[in-house]
């Protein structure tokens, strides 16, 4: 009998579409994961929407959940997964869980997106930045930054691949082993219809010396604004690093394919729903998760990744 691998999921959801857990728990039961979700907010629907309601969790009401897993001995974990929050007390909580968690088991992964902003700007308070420079990068073991979250947290700009290889060994510096910046604005390859996103793995051998696997992936371009992507990347990652541990290349062909399809699918039901020449709304952009069990479950690869 195989032992079950058990996922830790703290993030947001929502009643209607997906984003946060919504977004993540789907796909990594798809793909045999038990999942316990923690639901940081609980709203009608994502904030992309012209109203939404709901309610947050707060950083005692975390602890009180926690501590009632704690009472039952149930607080066993393989991973945990983390993605966005406004609330400095809410993240330094899940970082005392996170390493109490630790302690009790040494070889959980911590996977953690650290989302700050894009494009130059951030998206949460700035009282957030020391804490996950500080704190949180230190305990997680796969992040998944785009561009400008990887500069704000190393304090170093990317404009070549060599200062992105640089930006990921800073970080590798701070603690994660596996590294995946989503998206860059390095030219691309395959032209101006791509996007480059790069990986670096560190990979402790048994004699005690490392060696890193870096990687470079172009992806397709695709003019339209989902919510809840980045969410369902970072599960498919821990979910590809768990059956590939050492293999960051085939771990990331098969993240970015499951993205492509599931992307693929949404934007033609959104456009097939809004009718020709209308930009399809929030609702109608809803990610199309259960329609992809499939491709989730084994994605057709269709891009593939360099070794640098």
């Amino acid at each position: 009998m195989t032992m079950e691998c058990r996922v830790l999921s703290i993030q947001s959801h929502v009643v209607r579409g997906y984003v946060g857990n919504k977004s993540a728990s789907f796909p990594l039961q798809v793909m045999g994961f038990e999942v316990d979700s923690i639901n940081s907010v609980q709203f009608s629907n994502h904030t992309g929407y012209a109203h939404w309601k709901g309610q947050v969790l707060t950083a005692d009401e975390l602890h009180v959940l926690y501590e009632g897993i704690k009472l039952n001995n149930v607080n066993h974990y393989d991973y945990v997964l983390t993605g966005y929050t406004r609330d400095t007390s809410f993240l330094e909580m899940v970082v005392d869980i996170v390493q109490e968690l630790k302690r009790a088991n040494p070889n959980l992964v911590y996977v953690c997106d650290p989302v700050l902003g894009d494009h130059g700007s951030m998206y949460v308070p700035q009282n957030l930045y020391p804490v996950y420079k500080d704190k949180v990068v230190p305990v997680a073991d796969i992040i998944t930054p785009n561009q400008f979250e990887a500069e704000l947290l190393t304090g170093k700009n990317i404009s070549t691949e060599k200062d992105a290889v640089e930006v990921m060994d800073l970080l590798h510096n701070m603690g994660p082993d596996t590294v995946v910046i989503t998206s860059s604005d390095l030219p691309p390859r395959l032209g101006d219809r791509f996007l480059v996103s790069l990986g670096s793995q560190r990979i402790v051998m048994p004699d005690g010396t490392s060696t890193t696997q870096r990687i470079r992936i172009e992806v397709p371009k695709v003019d339209a604004v989902f919510v809840g992507t980045g969410d369902l990347f970072a599960a498919m990652l821990l979910a590809w690093t768990h059956h590939y541990p050492t293999d960051l290349k085939t771990a990331c062909e098969k993240t970015f394919s499951v993205m492509h399809h599931v992307i693929q699918r949404t934007i033609s039901y959104a456009h097939e729903m809004a009718g020709p020449g209308r930009r399809p709304s929030p609702a109608q952009l809803e990610l199309r998760m259960v329609q992809s069990k499939a491709d989730i479950e084994d994605p057709a690869i269709v891009m593939e990744a360099t070794v640098l």
